[in-house]
């Protein structure tokens, strides 16, 4: 019989995490989590939830490879174009008034977008007045971004994104190929500061002119959604941008009179209050 793991135990399980690790998902998307959890027990071949929960509970090795499994690490270059689009037309001549720009890219996964951020900041000539934050509770990811090296499969869809950007470029001359990698210019992760955070429990660490966190929210419950939104609000300068993902809206947030959506209707944010 396939295992699922019961409301009750999960319960169990995080609260166990949250004691031992300090890592706490209690808020996240229940039936998202679930279905995380158990994907992972089936792949392990565990054989009952409490050797499940022992493992993870004794291993801290383990407990790495439980947090990379159940966080949400899915994403790409320039993923839709049309938001890049209007980060490159709207947004960008506005952080070109400030002597320093500080972006945080919170809940950044692998970095493709951090990396199409950083394309687009040198193209407009303000990569070397720039600071990219990535940031993610997942430190396998994060490992990933630093090396700046994605599969070669995925280069053209990414430069066809670029393109419907806006992109004038020739693509390839961010990356070199090599067998079946692309490894990005060192001068764009050269501005990068890449770190874990948690959204759930760390507190805001910096002033932004300008925030992403695309396609992380929608996996939170609504408490925790409002109080990541609070900790952007908090780490956001005054005039400054939040930039959601496509199924993701500040409308229903305690925030939200505090913002002003960008005309074209992409999920970006300006803060007027």
């Amino acid at each position: 019989m396939e295992f699922e793991i019961q409301d009750k135990e999960m319960d169990i399980l995080l609260q166990n995490v949250l004691e031992r690790y300090g890592y706490d998902f209690n808020d996240y998307s229940k039936a998202s989590l679930k279905r995380r959890i158990n994907r992972l027990y089936a792949l392990d071949k565990f054989t009952s939830f409490e050797q499940f929960r022992r493992q993870i509970q004794t291993d801290s090795t383990y407990f790495r490879r439980f947090v990379e499994e159940i966080t949400v690490n899915v994403t790409e270059m320039f993923r839709d174009p049309s938001f890049y689009k209007a980060i490159r037309e709207e947004v960008l001549p506005v952080l070109a008034t400030h002597p320093f720009i500080r972006i945080w890219h919170a809940g950044c996964s692998t970095g493709e977008e951090v990396y199409s951020m950083a394309i687009l900041l040198q193209e407009a000539g303000l990569l070397k007045k720039s600071l990219l934050y990535a940031t993610d509770i997942n430190p396998g990811v994060l490992e990933r971004l630093r090396k700046g090296i994605f599969p070669l499969r995925f280069i053209k869809q990414y430069s066809e994104n670029y393109i419907q950007s806006g992109g004038k470029q020739d693509f390839s001359q961010y990356y070199t190929a090599k067998y079946d990698w692309a490894k990005f210019d060192e001068k764009l992760a050269a501005k990068m500061v890449v770190a874990t955070h948690n959204l759930v429990s760390d507190s805001s660490f910096n002033e932004f002119q300008l925030i992403f966190c695309r396609n992380v929210l929608i996996y939170f419950d609504r408490n925790l959604q409002n109080n990541a939104l609070q900790l952007f609000d908090d780490s956001l300068d005054s005039l400054g941008f939040l930039a959601l993902g496509a199924k993701e809206n500040l409308k229903y947030a305690p925030i939200f009179r505090k913002y002003k959506q960008l005309d074209n209707k992409e999920r970006i944010w300006r803060k007027i209050a």
